[in-house]
């Protein structure tokens, strides 16, 4: 008798359901049959506006090497010189290899909780004026649905203000 080891997207998945479970936050995990890796592509599936969307952008520390995750509204751009403003050190968008390894998660599948490594969660203030809000749940093809208000329980988090003006 042998035993299946659950794919790679199937315990991102679960991951972030267990970490949404500790946190008391919704834990009805959406999954669509076409991928919802972007925030267009999201908002189509779901039937909602792409600002609803709480996209997570993953940044490297170009001094620390740190994991960054900012989560911001679908519609808004990140400005990475106010980013770096906030942390006081210059960053670089994260390559796919760096976002899985820190995150446990594949681009586009990258979840605002459940993360496998240490990582620095920044929410963009924006984001407040939206709700409900969808966020990706560990893979390119599942959401969950939760309040901007939710995201304060997610430990260590920090609201700030980096959204690209225009």
């Amino acid at each position: 008798m042998s035993t299946a080891t659950p794919t790679a997207s199937a315990s991102s998945r679960a991951r972030v359901e267990t970490a949404l479970r500790a946190l008391g936050m919704p834990a009805e995990v959406v999954e669509f049959t076409t991928p919802t890796r972007t925030s267009a592509e999201a908002a189509a599936a779901i039937g909602c506006s792409v600002a609803q969307i709480a996209k997570s952008v993953v940044f490297r520390g170009k001094q620390s090497d740190a994991c960054i995750v900012v989560i911001a509204s679908g519609a808004d751009r990140v400005d990475e010189k106010k980013l770096a403003a906030e942390l006081g050190e210059k960053v670089g968008r994260a390559d796919a290899d760096f976002v899985r390894e820190r995150t446990g998660f594949a681009i586009g599948g990258v979840s605002p909780v459940g993360h496998a490594g240490d990582v620095t969660v920044l929410v963009d203030r924006a984001l407040w004026a939206l709700d409900p809000i969808w966020a990706a749940a560990g893979t390119p093809n599942t959401v969950f649905r939760l309040s901007a208000d939710d995201l304060h329980r997610i430990p260590g988090i920090r609201v700030v203000d980096v959204r690209q003006a225009g």
